[in-house]
């Protein structure tokens, strides 16, 4: 009998761990179709070298304090005039492990929510550290960074 739970339970786990793995592939592809569509009304083009800044706001502070803790959502002021449709992507480390990845488009037309949640099912707890990173599409389809922002995020 006891063989047979741990049977089920290592399944669960592994379909779970595949699950989450579909889930990025699936994220990063939908953000990199939507992304390709973007562009600066100028054929992509980017005459002056292209910059930005990001800064962070917190969306929802669970406990309160004014930082960036685990499962607390948040977004960013973006400034650029390098596009008219700046993307932001964060990646979230813990341990020296990829825990978290999500793009998200700051421009009005963008469909969703322009949050972040700092938590995944990777990414269950405690403390970690992130890296936000705006960037925009070139008409060839490659990015251009404009700006990156790093930031601890606490347990």
């Amino acid at each position: 009998m006891k063989r047979l739970h741990a049977l089920f339970s290592h399944s669960a786990l592994a379909l779970a761990q595949g699950a989450l793995v579909a889930l990025l592939v699936v994220g990063l592809v939908v953000g990199t179709a939507f992304a390709a569509r973007g562009g600066n009304g100028q054929g992509g083009k980017n005459p002056n070298g292209g910059s930005g800044t990001l800064t962070l706001q917190m969306a929802y502070d669970q406990n309160g304090n004014g930082a960036a803790n685990w499962s607390d959502k948040v977004t960013f002021d973006v400034s650029t005039t390098s596009t008219e449709k700046p993307w932001v992507s964060l990646n979230c480390h813990q341990n020296g492990a990829w825990v978290y990845t999500a793009t998200v488009g700051f421009f009005d037309a963008y469909p969703w929510a322009q949050t972040f949640t700092l938590a995944s099912t990777m990414w269950t707890g405690g403390a970690g550290s992130c890296t936000a990173t705006l960037y925009m599409v070139k008409s060839n389809g490659h990015q251009s960074t404009l700006g990156t922002l790093g930031f601890a995020v606490g347990a």
